[in-house]
């Protein structure tokens, strides 16, 4: 007997934001214990590569995995044509890299960058070996399974990385760290994969996944080159030392991101995707859902917006100081990020990737030059500056205007926003008044942190009554199908 959707979803979710947090809680601990041992050079250094690799590890599967997790028919009929093309895609993607590791390096002003490239190409095949076994963990809210491989793949990243790091390694320790981690993640997807295929070919399946999938693959090539573009700038006028600054700083934002949508998007494409043909439910799941992600995204946002410079100077030492000039607009974008990831994935569930696509490519567009004038006139606070300002001028709108041919008006998604922004601009504006009255970093921040949160405690009261509400079940109706475009 199948499981009720909201028992699996509410489990799968419940993995996936333990996952999620255990990982950036090691993520943060390794991060302060290596930016004691590294320079924001090595980090510039390991930047260049890294930036490579997430281009990479983004197309390589052609959009076939999200396409084998929601995929409606019988997935034994299409699994092994996936493989088949995944791998051989990975392959080609990897050895271009490879081989052009030198120019690569050599164009984002880090030449020595060169063979840690070559080293994180290879990981790239790696990732597609075991593509087709990570979709069907999260195919079937399997996300107990999935997040005991990444979490053991995270502490074998971490530790292994420490441990070069102090050996000397510089740059290298970051990498062989995540390359030997990824390896051991992977093994381990295919262990707890609830069905293995090999590879095989059918042209009608091909043809069915492909269509699927490229336009997911376009929307995420273009994600990916949007959340690079500013390193690729930032590395190509300025310098590693001040990419390693940048990197840090990104990092820091993306906390909420890396938390919530990372946990939310293993269940969210899928639980969407079954409630396709109940518009009513759909609705209501997504502007539920937005405003229990924000809720603890805005608190999260305000403070590293506002605390920046004296969380990074406690946490990573005064030679990353230097971070804080980008962080604290970098913040505010992350909590922006959060509320157009869940709409992408809402997308994405119902058939309409290619919006997303289209957003990406804007974005991207306005983006370049936007951080070209930012990081000339000022650095990597121009680059931080840039990222908000396009955001706000064209990436909201654009998302609200493709949430709308769901169709889910505008105003429900910029009313499930109004509790939480507000109470994150509350614990902002005590923020600013604590810095101004308190001296010292410590006291500041321990202050600023008991007082910030009781302030958004306050004013998100109300909207924090949700959590602990189920949510309500539809009366049954005539299913009103949400538009699918393909």
């Amino acid at each position: 007997m199948e499981e009720p959707l909201g028992k699996l979803v509410k489990r799968g979710l419940g993995w996936s934001f333990v996952s999620s947090l255990a990982t950036r809680a090691g993520t943060v601990l390794s991060g302060i214990i290596l930016a004691r041992l590294l320079s924001p050079a090595d980090y510039g250094q390991f930047t260049v590569a890294l930036v490579v690799l997430m281009i990479l590890v983004n197309i390589n599967d052609l959009g076939i995995e999200p396409t084998l997790v929601r995929w409606a028919g019988k997935i034994e009929k299409i699994a092994p044509t996936a493989t088949t093309l995944i791998f051989a895609a990975s392959c080609l993607v990897a050895a271009a890299a490879f081989f052009g590791a030198p120019g690569i390096a050599s164009a984002l002003n880090a030449p020595e960058a060169a063979g840690i490239v070559r080293l994180l190409a290879v990981s790239v095949v790696i990732n597609g070996l075991f593509a087709v076994p990570s979709a069907m963990l999260t195919r079937n809210f399997m996300q107990g399974r999935r997040a005991t491989a990444d979490l053991t793949g995270m502490i074998v990243t971490l530790g292994l990385s420490i441990v070069l790091a102090s050996l000397g390694f510089g740059a290298w320790s970051l990498a062989w760290g995540r390359f030997v981690g990824n390896l051991v993640n992977g093994v381990l997807l295919l262990v707890f994969t609830p069905q293995r295929f090999r590879p095989g070919w059918d042209r009608e399946a091909a043809g069915h996944v492909l269509r699927g999938g490229l336009p997911i693959a376009g929307t995420l090539l273009l994600a990916v080159g949007l959340m690079n573009l500013d390193y690729i700038v930032v590395g190509r006028l300025m310098s590693p030392e001040a990419l390693g600054l940048y990197l840090m700083a990104f990092n820091l934002s993306s906390w909420p991101v890396s938390i919530l949508s990372v946990a939310v998007a293993r269940v969210s494409v899928p639980a969407f995707a079954r409630l396709q043909e109940n518009l009513p439910a759909l609705r209501s799941a997504f502007s539920r859902s937005l405003t229990l992600m924000l809720i603890p995204t805005s608190l999260v946002v305000a403070g590293l917006a506002v605390y920046a410079l004296p969380a990074t100077r406690v946490v990573y030492g005064s030679e990353w100081s230097g971070a804080a000039a980008a962080l604290t607009f970098l913040a505010v974008l992350g909590g922006l990020r959060v509320a157009m990831q869940l709409a992408a994935d809402l997308l994405t569930a119902v058939g309409k990737a290619r919006l997303n696509m289209y957003i990406q490519a804007a974005w991207i567009v306005a983006l370049l030059p936007a951080l070209i004038i930012g990081v000339s006139h000022a650095g990597i606070r121009g680059a931080g500056i840039a990222h908000l300002v396009v955001a706000l001028a064209v990436a909201i709108p654009l998302h609200l205007a493709a949430v709308a041919t769901v169709p889910i008006p505008w105003w429900d998604a910029v009313r499930a926003c109004i509790r939480p922004v507000l109470a994150g601009v509350a614990a902002a504006v005590v923020g600013i008044i604590v810095q101004r009255v308190v001296d010292g970093d410590l006291l500041t921040l321990f202050l600023g942190a008991l007082l910030s949160t009781a302030a958004f405690a306050a004013v998100a009261w109300p909207t924090l009554r949700l959590i602990r509400t189920p949510a309500p079940t539809p009366e049954p109706t005539k299913p009103e199908v949400a538009t699918t475009t393909i």
